[in-house]
């Protein structure tokens, strides 16, 4: 049976996915210490890497990106990132401890690299009432024409204590436009305070499982349903990131629950 959820090493350097059922996606978590760089290239793939805390500079293309960061974790404000484009070579060097999630896909799309501040990273909140969640968009489609990239969509989520998000579950397998779009899909989580936890629940035509989220675990989601909670008393954070043959969002409700999701209007006039 194919698995769908792990934990990724957060050891020093560069820490890769034990086993990944996705065939778009892919992830990685670089961890440097100061002074230390890492360079490689990004062969027929465009990457995010974005900075989870620290700061760094960054070498691509010949170009220079100085001190980019600012955050000391995910929990602490809005994060910077930067666009590595396809066929280019990159190097990113610590100021102090970095961590960098690196998420990439297939891409063809000659592109120049750029810097994502969070000046350009909107924000709000999805749901209502204990299935409210504040998001972070950080590369997507809408608000953000002038972000392009070949295939990903990214953002990050924080799920209040007690709360669930990506609620009611979701899915995005097929091209069946404008109802849905194939994309797949990963949540990387955190945790604060670290020693809690959350459930994640994710099923398909071959499993209907549930996981619990800890520290650094991570749901690969090559299809099907999926959704996430916080255990009461933690704030559970996942970065979240997307890619299919279109890069666009539309997303279909399980039928059993999508009655959940009409009730955000009532409930936000409620005050909920």
């Amino acid at each position: 049976m194919t698995t769908y959820f792990t934990t990724v090493s957060t050891a020093h350097g560069l820490n890769r996915l034990p086993f990944n059922p996705c065939k778009l996606l892919d992830f990685a978590y670089l961890t440097l210490h100061d002074g230390e760089r890492w360079a490689a290239g990004t062969g027929d793939r465009e990457f995010l890497a974005v900075i989870l805390g620290g700061k760094g500079d960054f070498a691509v293309a010949g170009q220079e990106f100085k001190g980019v960061g600012a955050r000391p974790n995910v929990f602490a404000g809005k994060p910077y990132a930067v666009y590595l484009p396809c066929g280019v070579e990159y190097a990113i060097t610590a100021r102090g401890r970095l961590e960098v999630a690196l998420l990439s896909a297939p891409s063809d799309l000659a592109l120049a690299p750029y810097v994502i501040g969070p000046e350009q990273v909107t924000s709000g909140v999805w749901g209502a009432a204990n299935f409210s969640r504040n998001y972070q968009q950080i590369l997507t489609v809408a608000g953000q024409p002038d972000l392009p990239a070949r295939r990903l969509v990214v953002g990050e989520t924080y799920v209040p204590s007690g709360n669930w998000a990506t609620y009611p579950p979701h899915k995005h397998e097929v091209d069946d436009l404008p109802r849905e779009a194939f994309q797949e899909e990963m949540y990387f989580f955190k945790v604060s305070p670290p020693d809690g936890f959350g459930m994640v629940r994710y099923y398909n035509n071959e499993i209907d499982a549930g996981y619990i989220i800890k520290d650094n675990t991570i749901l690969m989601a090559p299809n099907g349903y999926h959704t996430n909670n916080s255990a009461p008393g933690y704030t559970c954070y996942f970065l979240w990131f997307m890619a299919g043959e279109q890069r666009v969002q539309a997303v279909s409700d399980d039928p059993a629950l999508s009655w959940v999701g009409r009730t955000v209007p009532m409930l936000k006039a409620l005050g909920h």
